[in-house]
């Protein structure tokens, strides 16, 4: 697999682009900054773009649906196949059920590489979305021992997601600021660089609020059958399956969101 970084993180397509294992939490310090190549984006050039726009950060949550204007386009490519391109989901749900809208939920870890190289397609993606499409950000939570997901619902309750969320992509797969695999303590030393309050960050870490959260992305992720990262959830009844590329997941995306459009 050969991926190279340009301006907006260009993408040769792969097979089975997903991470399902986190960075061993007991490696050694020296060794916890480097994961296999299924886990983490190669090295960028000194050159390479963020994930984000420091200037303009995006909330992975916090754009209404309904503020959004964009027209209804019709899918490119061909349609999806049922058991290849996307599983039925028996019993699914949608995470965030919003009434009268198609719900679209990407289950991400910061510490995936292909979740990394994923952002900036999703960011482009959402931007085009018509005012029926709720998006909604998940961490994977595989492992009680990885802060990120903590650290994810904490910002999102302390409402910094804007400031957090693509500045933890870079920090780990391209300044090198964090370790896959960092404690608590070293992800709110980050976060209060980019002045998120470091003793309120750790405080809501523990909170109920980000416990409650925690469990409802688990159960989401289980009952869905989610065991890999990125994974698309379509209304909680579609789980795209890895394709050959990254693109070719929004393409089937697209088409599964066109049929629960066309079903209402």
């Amino acid at each position: 697999m050969k991926i190279r970084h340009t301006l907006l993180l260009m993408l040769a397509p792969v097979l089975l682009m997903a991470c399902n294992q986190q960075p061993d939490h007991a490696a050694a310090p020296d060794a916890a900054t480097s994961a296999t190549p299924a886990q983490t984006a190669p090295a960028a050039p000194a050159d390479a773009a963020p994930f984000g726009d420091a200037a303009a950060p995006t909330d992975p949550q916090a754009e209404s649906p309904a503020a959004n204007s964009n027209p209804v386009v019709a899918p490119q490519g061909p349609a999806p196949v049922a058991g290849t391109d996307y599983v039925e989901i028996q019993g699914g749900q949608p995470f965030a059920n919003a009434s009268g809208q198609i719900e679209v939920a990407e289950v991400f870890a910061y510490w995936c590489g292909h979740c990394a190289s994923f952002e900036p397609l999703i960011n482009a993606w959402k931007a085009r979305l018509p005012g029926d499409v709720n998006f909604v950000a998940l961490p994977a939570v595989f492992d009680e021992r990885d802060n990120f997901p903590r650290a994810f619902f904490a910002s999102e309750t302390m409402g910094t997601l804007a400031r957090t969320h693509d500045a933890t992509f870079n920090a780990i797969h391209i300044e090198k600021k964090l370790r896959p695999n960092a404690d608590a303590a070293a992800i709110a030393a980050f976060y209060g660089t980019l002045g998120i309050d470091q003793q309120r960050f750790t405080s809501t870490m523990q909170s109920f609020a980000v416990n409650a959260n925690l469990g409802r992305a688990r159960q989401f992720a289980t009952r869905s059958g989610v065991d890999a990262t990125p994974t698309i959830i379509v209304n909680g009844k579609y789980r795209v399956v890895s394709g050959r590329s990254l693109e070719d997941i929004l393409r089937v995306t697209d088409h599964l969101v066109a049929m629960e459009r066309a079903a209402q």
